[in-house]
């Protein structure tokens, strides 16, 4: 690679490696490039004494408490100690990049803004879209003004899909905007993990339909929605049958409501390739997603997607291509198109293969690429303004930094553009 500027990144997450999910997955897969790109990378994170995994990079634990409502697994950073502050000075990093608009996210966006360093903030999950899942939707109005001053605050935003940058757009985010998508593992995940000996320990017969879901078990992955269209697919009199890959804490919840699906529980690596592939549809009728790595998975593996037409599945599928778009909450919906595949093999093959074609154009290391070239984007255009600065044309570049709109910095550009 050619000689770049950057060498020193802070990055800070919320989550990064003590409960294993599709954001940190990504989150860890950036710092493993970037660190084989020569760029060293300190994460400032809560941390517990059992991680669900190796987290790549430099770790620094930060002070953190538990989350309420029934969230405990997850940990809540309270901002920047005189001890953070003083590792993060002496780290002197050349950007920093936040992943969560938590407390740790604003103290260290404010951090940085006093010292001068340019922030680049990724957007891993629609975070005003949690309160309504616990009985808290009069919050919204408040965590979306939260959001939106900490997006509006940053030099550039990175989002995993071109939904997601429309959503912004339209909640008056004017700061430029750039796609970061997200990889696949090919080695992992591919039709050929399917095997007629891991469905029969799943217990299921060779001409069983088997309907899949997988990720973490919390109500905001739409679980209620999920129940309630397999609940229909029943009244249809359709055969069927359900498997469930995750944990979480909505686990016995959900199984009451589905007493027929088999559990694998937690599972990972081949285990999780393996479980993926032995699914003949996928049903994704979560709302909150900003990307949808499961979905990606599934489409790897050459199962096709029934999903909510929402931000995330509506940029991975090709509504009666390689899946089908169903509007969110509409459960009738969702069971005629679960109903259509279970009623027609030639099309789960069709559309099958359809989506084992479309995950290809996703790998890792490229889309990685971009992101470095978004910092250093980010790092000359921060020093630039700098410079006008000092030549007393500050006016000038303040000026183009307020009203510069996504659209006009290329918003929906990939994030290597």
């Amino acid at each position: 690679m050619r000689h770049q500027p950057i060498r020193r990144i802070a990055l800070f997450s919320g989550n990064y490696n003590y409960v294993r999910d599709g954001a940190n997955q990504a989150l860890n897969r950036l710092v493993d490039y970037l660190e084989r790109s020569n760029v060293r990378v300190r994460v400032y994170t809560p941390t517990t004494a059992t991680p669900a995994f190796k987290g790549s990079g430099e770790i620094v634990g930060v002070p953190s408490c538990r989350l309420p409502f029934g969230r405990g697994e997850y940990r809540l950073g309270l901002g920047l100690s005189s001890k953070i502050r003083a590792d993060l000075s002496a780290f002197k990093p050349d950007l920093v990049h936040l992943s969560c608009p938590d407390i740790l996210g604003h103290s260290a966006l404010s951090f940085a803004k006093t010292a001068g360093i340019p922030v680049v903030a990724s957007m891993h999950t629609r975070f005003e879209t949690y309160p309504r899942y616990y009985g808290q939707a009069w919050s919204d109005p408040l965590v979306m003004a939260i959001v939106r001053r900490f997006y509006g605050r940053c030099d550039r935003v990175l989002v995993p899909a071109e939904s997601m940058a429309e959503q912004l757009v339209g909640q008056g985010i004017d700061r430029p905007i750039r796609i970061w998508g997200r990889g696949i593992d090919r080695s992992l995940f591919s039709p050929d993990a399917r095997h007629p000996d891991v469905r029969a320990a799943f217990g299921f017969s060779p001409e069983d339909v088997v309907i899949g879901f997988t990720g973490r078990l919390v109500l905001e992955k739409g679980l209620g929605d999920f129940a309630a269209a397999i609940n229909r697919l029943v009244e249809m009199g359709v055969p069927h049958r359900i498997l469930v890959v995750g944990a979480g804490p909505a686990r016995d919840w959900f199984s009451k409501r589905l007493p027929q699906a088999h559990f694998t529980g937690f599972l990972q690596g081949a285990d999780l390739s393996r479980a993926i592939a032995a699914m003949d549809v996928f049903f994704n009728p979560s709302t909150t997603e900003t990307f949808g790595n499961v979905t990606l998975e599934a489409m790897a593996s050459a199962v096709p997607v029934v999903a909510a037409n929402a931000t995330g599945s509506r940029d991975l599928i090709s509504h009666g291509v390689n899946g089908v778009l169903v509007e969110a909450g509409h459960a009738q919906g969702f069971a005629d198109a679960l109903a259509a595949y279970c009623q027609d093999r030639k099309l789960r093959l069709r559309h099958g293969r359809a989506a084992f074609d479309s995950s290809k154009l996703y790998d890792w290391d490229a889309i990685n690429e971009g992101v470095l070239h978004n910092y250093i984007q980010a790092l000359a255009f921060k020093r630039k303004a700098e410079q006008s600065s000092q030549a007393g044309n500050n006016h000038l570049i303040d000026g183009e930094l307020r009203n510069r709109s996504p659209q006009s910095d290329g918003a929906y550009a990939k994030a290597s553009g």
